[in-house]
């Protein structure tokens, strides 16, 4: 597998050699940017970097991945918050929480398929400097996300119950969780808003908005979860409902944030009230993408549903062990993601550009600091799972699956570091139809009847599921890797 590493490939259009703009506060002299490691860190939370399409790559990918990076990060405070808490409430509230959350796999499907889709079409459109068309694709983007959440919201509403015994939930998980599971999915609109118009920001380079809503959202979230679910103050004392209603609160403050920064304050990206109508062309293009890409996500989402089917079998609380390992395991990789999505955007806007060379050497850098990040986190995870898993309080024999689970999926994370980049990358190429069959051959073809086997015929019980995921998430930056490696991706059109 080749990776390149050089930081300005050969094919490159040619530009002056001083091309920081500005606002950049850098000093370029034949093409190094002279600037502390501060100063860059500072540029890449106020947003002020300059154009990722043009100067050094790592640095370009340096100034787009701290605030993904860091929205990743807030994005999973926002589960670890409310299991930490949730997991006070006993063994019971914590498998309704893990089963409302395979529920809501339905909903992110949705919403990160679109984004999926908004990515690329944006991303691609401000490579090519037409910033109407990525305000254009954004209100799309935005109506299409609103009449999926509304049905969502009526079927959530009305058959909460149902859905929960569905997935094998006993009475009292259900007495506990069912408050819980409706608030979560009546109010869906916030979570599918809040993926849609992040993933704009992020494919118009925007990344640092993207950042500061999520900071806004999860202070909300910090400061709410404990006061609506133990009753502090003034606040009703809702158990585990609280939980759902101190997220729902902190996200759709977020929404009304990005609505007001698109519509008032702008940036790379503006939407004006001439963007402000239905474009079927511009739609159906979205639609194009995001159907592949929702069909992409809904192949992984379904894989974890099916887990936890496969661990509802064991009790309560294998189903709580679960829950507590997999939170863990997302604060770790969802900040992977930032880096994945600093990718996604660098492709883009590289292909639109007419600069495909900077966009695949752009993949490879990314993929080797994603593997510099979670390789030492799963070398934590190996070495401290038993302290990490007691910060959250479950029962021993909850504690005892979730530092199962810890270990062994751990083992996956150097494979996964590249997996999760190179599955990016196509996205953000609009090569959808790639990661989409890597995700039906590991993750159903492979991962859920392995898991099956190993859990049940071999009597290797949850451990079997763990090891499953951590042999999928491998296949998937193997195969990944040779099918990028073909370079079909460079002439995806978007």
């Amino acid at each position: 597998m080749t990776r390149p590493t050089t930081d300005a490939p050969s094919g490159a259009r040619a530009e002056p050699p001083t091309q920081a703009p500005p606002d950049a506060g850098s000093h370029v002299a034949q093409g190094v940017v002279r600037e502390s490691w501060w100063q860059l860190f500072v540029h890449a939370l106020r947003g002020t970097g300059g154009d990722p399409t043009r100067g050094p790559l790592v640095r370009a990918i340096t100034l787009l991945a701290i605030p993904m990076v860091l929205e990743m990060v807030m994005e999973s405070i926002f589960a670890i918050v409310d299991i930490f808490f949730v997991s006070r409430l006993g063994d019971e509230a914590m498998a309704g929480v893990a089963l409302t959350e395979s529920l809501l796999t339905l909903i992110y499907t949705a919403a990160m398929g679109l984004s999926i889709g908004v990515t690329a079409v944006v991303a691609r459109r401000t490579g090519e400097d037409d910033h109407d068309g990525a305000a254009r694709a954004t209100v799309q983007a935005v109506t299409l996300g609103v009449l999926v959440a509304a049905a969502v919201a009526i079927v959530g509403l009305v058959w909460a119950e149902d859905l929960l015994r569905l997935m094998g939930a006993d009475e009292a998980t259900v007495r506990i969780s069912l408050p819980y599971t409706q608030v979560m999915l009546g109010t869906n609109i916030v979570i599918v808003l809040l993926f849609l118009q992040n993933a704009a920001f992020r494919g118009a380079g925007d990344a640092a908005v993207a950042m500061r809503v999520l900071w806004l959202a999860n202070g909300i979230n910090i400061v709410l979860d404990p006061c609506f679910i133990f009753g502090l103050g003034p606040f009703p004392e809702l158990g585990v409902q609280g939980a759902a209603v101190a997220t729902s609160i902190g996200r759709g403050t977020a929404v009304l944030l990005q609505l007001y920064t698109l519509l008032r304050l702008g940036g790379h990206l503006q939407v004006r009230v001439r963007h402000l109508r239905v474009q079927l062309a511009v739609m159906a293009r979205i639609i194009r993408l995001s159907a592949t890409g929702t069909l992409q996500t809904f192949i992984g989402m379904a894989s974890w549903i099916g887990l936890v089917r496969l661990m509802a079998e064991f009790g309560p609380e294998a189903l709580a062990g679960y829950a507590i390992a997999i939170r863990v395991i997302l604060f770790a990789i969802l900040p992977a993601w930032g880096l994945s999505n600093a990718a996604a955007t660098m492709v883009g806007q590289g292909l639109g550009a007419g600069d495909p060379d900077r966009a695949e050497q752009s993949v490879w850098i990314a993929a080797k600091m994603n593997l510099a990040f979670l390789g030492p986190v799963g070398l934590a995870f190996l070495l401290f799972a038993p302290l990490i898993v007691s910060a959250f309080g479950g029962t021993a024999e909850a504690s005892a699956y979730a530092v199962a689970c810890l270990r062994i999926v751990s083992v996956g994370f150097v494979f996964y570091a590249y997996g999760m980049v190179l599955t990016a990358a196509f996205n953000g190429a609009g090569a959808v139809w790639t990661p989409t069959i890597i995700n039906f051959f590991c993750f159903w073809l492979l991962e859920l009847p392995l898991g099956w086997a190993l859990a049940y015929p071999f009597g290797m019980g949850p451990n079997g599921i763990f090891i499953a995921m951590m042999v999928a998430f491998s296949m998937v930056a193997v195969l990944g890797g040779v099918l990028f490696n073909r370079g079909r991706w460079k002439a995806a059109a978007v």
